[in-house]
């Protein structure tokens, strides 16, 4: 322990900055007076005593015990000093080592008690080996402490011996596993109190036995593992940690415990989940949302990838997780947004990647969306915005369902099942080949589309009734009570939003009515101006001054009269908009015209 813990302390710790001096010129009487009045057992001798300590000015150094040399030759002591100096001085260099271990192996090796220590060339002090010594032995007291209350803070039972099979260590926890003080056991062979004592085995069999069961004795049941201790090839001893067999045991029913209580709180969130995003918590009964609702059940429990499209806030998410959970599929339900992550981002985000795939990559590598979904259904939101290179690589993972992360050559097999939406038209990004044929096909298996707010008007009253339900019950608010003129004002409303800007809306009514009464006075502005201008407009003419109504009122309207004209021919139909057919298509599957 003494040459290994050295290492941990530095020369300039333990050394003396405080030396004397004095010129080869001063008599040796000189040397002795500065030695006694100092308290020194040393005097560095300098060429010349009005320079600096530089390492080229040191002649060397006079001890006490050469002066005994000295005075048992009978040298005159008023001769000059620098005549009895001897001249091979070995000094410590910083600049080369600082640990006190290698100055204490370089007196070893020179046989000298002392070193002039240099750093940049100057004599900053002296080590000598009773420096070392006294330091040591603080330090040896230091790291035993350390050492000690480590063992003695462990949940296991320790125990030291030493080749002999004497207890050097015994710490509280063997105390009470066992009843046997450390006063009564220390310095006492093991084999008195243990006779089957397995680091007696390891010890003599210089062989390691780990998380073995074990009787030490006839009243004790402990699992443990005792080990040699080996040092540069020699044995020193060996130690030994045991647990009691009763105590793992009753730990291990701790964890269950709580293993089942975890369990449990999981159903009861997955519970919560189910009955959030279920069918039956969609509000509507407009016979849009009503036949999405049941297109939505009949292919949930298929494995067809579904298609929903619809505007920005319709509840596209929504529709998805409840076909999630009635698919009956046991795997999670993960959602990625395309739009929201940047390209060089989404492939690693779809399909993870192993350590150092990339500059900043995790060290243990990252599973992939898929990966977290195998088993359950992974939903692409806002596919639409998909960069076509990714596009490629999402096709061929759903024709072969399996997955490579980046930097890896290893192939996943992934059970997934897709779910996807879009508030773009993907025929006509296909026509501008932005979207993939292939792709748009694999995906729209089934299609869903879920109708804006503003056609599906006779919903409002029950969505801001089950808004306002929810935000009360979150705000402390109770008794919450609408006017009927408020409820007019927010059925008539545009909603370019669609659900989730009413749902904000409802939010901020009942925040601002702390009384539980939301009237007229509370509304946005926008919300009074759009229902004020739309009451003085001719119902013939447009609805509002809203661009995006007024547009998608006038495309339906001819899309429906070039329809008529073409007596339901759509080819010809699609001549006489001057778009592709397959465009028409989808504006008639979106403004369901028949």
């Amino acid at each position: 322990m003494f040459q290994e813990q050295s290492v941990f302390m530095f020369v300039h710790e333990i050394m003396s900055r405080k030396v004397i001096k004095v010129g080869s010129d001063s008599p040796i009487n000189y040397a002795v007076e500065l030695m006694l009045g100092s308290s020194k057992d040393e005097v560095i001798i300098l060429k010349d005593i009005n320079s600096s300590l530089y390492e080229a000015n040191v002649e060397g150094i006079i001890t006490k015990s050469d002066i005994a040399n000295l005075k048992r030759d009978k040298i005159d002591f008023t001769q000059p000093i620098g005549k009895f100096v001897n001249k091979k001085r070995t000094v410590f260099k910083i600049s080369e080592s600082e640990t006190a271990r290698a100055a204490r192996d370089m007196m070893m090796d020179k046989g000298i008690g002392r070193l002039l220590v240099v750093e940049r060339n100057t004599i900053i002090g002296i080590v000598t080996a009773r420096d070392l010594l006294s330091t040591f032995y603080l330090k040896i007291e230091e790291i035993e402490l350390q050492l000690r209350t480590i063992l003695e803070s462990l949940q296991e039972a320790v125990c030291v011996i030493n080749t002999k099979g004497i207890v050097t260590f015994w710490n509280k926890r063997s105390e009470k596993l066992y009843g046997v003080s450390e006063s009564a056991i220390v310095g006492k062979p093991i084999k008195n109190f243990f006779p089957n004592a397995l680091l007696l085995k390891a010890l003599e069999e210089k062989r390691a036995y780990e998380n073995l069961k074990h009787k030490p004795n006839k009243d004790s049941s402990v699992v443990i593992s005792a080990i040699p201790l080996i040092y540069e090839g020699r044995l020193i001893g060996a130690v030994s940690t045991d647990r009691d067999v009763n105590e793992i045991t009753k730990l291990s029913m701790d964890l269950e415990r709580e293993k089942s209580k975890v369990e449990f709180l999981q159903d009861q969130m997955q519970t919560i989940s189910n009955d959030k995003y279920s069918f039956g918590s969609i509000i509507g009964k407009s016979k849009a949302i009503e036949n999405a609702i049941i297109l939505a059940k009949q292919v949930a429990k298929s494995n067809a990838s579904v298609l929903i499209t619809g505007e920005s806030g319709t509840g596209k998410e929504v529709f998805a997780r409840a076909i999630h959970q009635v698919s009956g599929r046991k795997g999670s339900f993960v959602p990625i947004n395309c739009s929201a992550i940047p390209y060089n981002l989404l492939e690693s985000e779809l399909f993870g990647y192993v350590e150092g795939a990339f500059t900043g990559a995790l060290k243990k590598g990252k599973p992939g969306k898929f990966e977290l979904a195998n088993g359950g259904t992974l939903f692409l939101d806002e596919i639409g915005d998909m960069p076509l290179e990714m596009q490629a690589k999402l096709l061929r993972v759903l024709q072969d369902s399996i997955i490579t992360r980046i930097g890896s050559e290893k192939s996943i097999s992934v059970d997934v099942r897709i779910l996807a939406a879009t508030n773009k038209d993907l025929q006509l990004l296909m026509s501008e080949e932005k979207f993939r044929e292939d792709l748009y096909y694999r995906l729209n298996v089934v299609s869903i589309l879920l109708p804006p707010l503003r056609e599906r008007k006779i919903d409002i009253p029950d969505l801001v009734k089950d808004f306002c339900a929810e935000f009360s019950d979150k705000n402390g608010v109770k008794n919450t009570q609408i006017d009927s003129e408020v409820m007019k004002y927010l059925t008539d409303y545009g909603w370019k939003g669609n659900i989730r800007e009413l749902r904000n809306t409802v939010e901020r009514l009942v925040i601002l009515s702390p009384d539980g009464k939301i009237s007229k006075d509370k509304l946005p502005e926008d919300i009074l101006n759009y229902t004020a201008v739309n009451e003085k407009m001719d119902d013939d003419s447009f609805d509002s001054f809203d661009l995006e109504q007024i547009v998608y009122n006038l495309e339906k309207k001819t899309i429906k009269k070039a329809m008529e004209v073409s007596g339901g021919n759509k080819a010809k139909a699609a001549d006489l908009l001057k778009i592709k057919r397959t465009t028409l298509y989808y504006k008639l599957n979106h403004y369901e015209i028949e």
